[in-house]
């Protein structure tokens, strides 16, 4: 099937609050936002036309500009609204929604005290975020030589496009030597997650996943800790070290664009998809889209 690049597909984006034709979707080359990463950013699901834990996403973007020192020029509710409009404009049953806040191109240095801020709400169909027989076998990671920084020295609790660029590197260097994606650790040596998700590891029956103290605490992440305590089994989050792996059972991935994904290698070690991380998966699709049967 071909894929449409993004910048050549039809239909429309909110922008700065009204809808602009897809292509027409355009900024200034010399903003600051590209430059400097003064950009903030969500990632939503949409199932059966209802945009998943939207307000949860909407308060943790409002909170990532609050810490990048933007002040977002509309509400909440403003925003809630026009990403539930962008959605029935573009007709999405089962996709992705991207809002994205950036400051402009009206000052081109580090300070940018007068530039504007700009938002936008896209979205798009997409099914899934990895190929069937992945999510079936479980995916690959690959450990990365980049590290999460310390949460001293970088907002690391924002959802912010500065902080993904290791995660660029991560991944094109895992996928270069054939895997899926990377596993990041982070400035201490421990295990954070992958390039864009919150790790699960299943040792003796528990789950234990790391503290996320300098890397996001998933939306999703909290949705299966709190489905995996409902159905009781025990979460333990505490500091995971890489030679721990060895002792895992099952091993999986969350968050908004990859869900429940099962890890089947990383680096030389393989696991199954059993029956924790089956579970956990199949209630979590039940949660999220009124229409999902087991397959």
């Amino acid at each position: 099937m071909e894929i449409i690049p993004f910048d050549k597909r039809i239909g429309f984006i909110w922008y700065n609050g009204e809808f602009v034709e897809w292509q027409n979707a355009t900024t200034h080359v010399l903003n600051h936002g590209l430059h400097y990463g003064s950009c903030v950013f969500e990632g939503l699901r949409v199932y059966g036309e209802k945009i998943y834990k939207l307000e949860q996403h909407t308060d943790r973007l409002f909170f990532s500009a609050q810490r990048m020192g933007i002040d977002v020029p509309y509400s909440k509710d403003e925003l809630n609204d026009a990403q539930e409009k962008t959605i029935k404009k573009m007709n999405i049953k089962y996709g992705y929604v991207r809002p994205v806040i950036w400051r402009g191109s009206e000052m081109m240095a580090i300070s940018a005290q007068k530039n504007k801020i700009n938002v936008a709400v896209a979205t798009w169909e997409w099914p899934s975020y990895f190929s069937k027989e992945d999510r079936l076998k479980g995916i690959s990671l690959q450990t990365a030589v980049w590290k999460r920084p310390p949460p001293d020295c970088i907002p690391t609790d924002t959802k912010a496009a500065g902080l993904y660029m290791i995660c660029t590197l991560s991944k094109h260097e895992a996928e270069k030597n054939g895997y899926t994606d990377a596993l990041m650790l982070d400035y201490k040596g421990r295990i954070s997650e992958s390039t864009g998700s919150n790790i699960f590891l299943v040792i003796n029956g528990e789950i234990h996943t790391p503290t996320p103290d300098c890397f996001l605490n998933g939306i999703t992440r909290q949705a299966v800790i709190k489905i995996a305590k409902k159905e009781g089994i025990k979460v333990i989050e505490r500091d995971i070290y890489p030679n721990e792996i060895a002792k895992a059972e099952e091993i999986f991935l969350t968050g908004s664009a990859v869900e429940v994904t099962p890890v089947g290698k990383i680096d030389d070690q393989t696991f199954k998809v059993g029956d924790i991380t089956t579970k956990i998966s199949s209630l979590y699709m039940k949660e999220v889209d009124p229409n999902y049967k087991d397959s």
